[in-house]
């Protein structure tokens, strides 16, 4: 297989996005994402409101500022409960017997020493980053002995394959490992670093190398190859792990800010319906009315809860739908991967 035949091991460029909105969905702060798309609603509520020429009487004339926020209102009270709702699935996770605890503490300690053998190292690394760039790194290694463990007179198709595959793994373990290089678990530096690993096209490449062109391969370079693919198996679970908690961890954090946000949108909706008269409103500055400016901060405020649920859940839901699969299968549609078929 050729290098242009490949997809891209970054996934902005597998996804085919934009700078920005690759930006925006990964690597921006999601409350930074939040103020923005308020500062939005607001710029656009309060330039509707300026250029339509009877947004003055709209709005005063009748009983839809209490109409607007009976409805923000209710949904701030729903958006509270979906709180509670994200609370309890994250919290059923950790809750079950000591048996079931035990058993999980197994199961993790014994993946711990399953990596450990496969890197040849004393103890595998205990922070998600280091763990998940040790994989990385490891897998660059065993690309580079594969190479030089290849005969030098090989076909060229061989040589090809070869080339395009450990030039291509060593490349992107490099850039990866720099991301993984400091980052801590929390942020999302660590998953978008390692969603930048494209281990399972390496995993497919390398059995199919090893299945069409192992009699041209030496027992050393067939080891070599086998030990690749080995370290490279280690790091969809891990990835996958570190995802689950990262998630986990990002909805204890939504749930926070949600609850934060929810106590001045009520007092806002509720001080709306009780309070205030828009018919009788007549506060200008600068001989400016600012009706429409006070309707509009309120509605903005009253709003924050459900932007910062969209600024999280937009996050959340993206990189699970680039995550789905676990292993070298492609579940979109790209054109560098459009000639592979199955022979027989």
């Amino acid at each position: 297989m050729s290098a242009d035949e490949a997809p891209d091991d970054r996934l902005r460029e597998r996804a085919k996005r934009s700078r920005l909105k690759s930006w925006l969905l990964f690597e921006a702060d999601r409350l930074l994402v939040a103020v923005l798309v308020s500062t939005a609603v607001f710029v656009v509520l309060v330039a509707t409101g300026y250029l339509y020429p009877g947004a003055r009487e709209a709005i005063g004339g009748g009983d839809s500022v209490d109409t607007l926020f009976q409805g923000f209102l209710t949904a701030t009270i729903t958006g509270v409960t979906l709180v509670v709702t994200l609370n309890q699935l994250v919290l059923s996770q950790e809750f079950g017997a000591v048996g079931d605890q035990r058993e999980r503490m197994e199961e993790a300690m014994q993946f711990r020493e399953d990596v450990a053998d496969a890197i040849e190292a004393p103890v595998s690394p205990v922070r998600p980053s280091q763990f998940l760039r040790a994989l990385v790194q490891v897998a660059g290694e065993r690309a580079s002995e594969f190479r030089d463990a290849v005969p030098s007179d090989v076909d060229d198709d061989v040589a090809e394959e070869v080339e395009t595959l450990t030039g291509s793994l060593t490349e992107n373990a490099e850039r990866v490992s720099g991301g993984l290089d400091d980052a801590r678990f929390g942020r999302f530096e660590v998953i978008l670093s390692a969603l930048d690993f494209n281990y399972s096209w390496k995993i497919f490449t390398a059995r199919r190398l090893n299945e069409r062109h192992g009699d041209s391969l030496t027992a050393e370079s067939t080891e070599a190859l086998e030990r690749l693919i080995e370290v490279l198996l280690f790091f969809g679970p891990a990835r996958e792990h570190f995802k689950t908690l990262y998630f986990q961890w990002d909805l204890i954090v939504l749930s926070r800010r949600i609850l934060a946000a929810s106590l001045p949108a009520l007092l806002v909706s509720t001080g709306m319906i009780l309070f205030f008269d828009a018919g009788a409103y007549g506060v200008a500055v600068f001989d400016v009315d600012t009706l429409v400016l006070v309707v509009s901060a309120a509605a903005t405020v009253a709003v924050v809860p459900f932007v910062i649920l969209l600024a999280y859940v937009m996050r959340i839901a993206t990189v699970t739908r680039h995550t789905l699969s676990i292993g070298p299968f492609i579940l979109r549609e790209t054109d560098e991967v459009s000639e592979v078929e199955w022979d027989r």
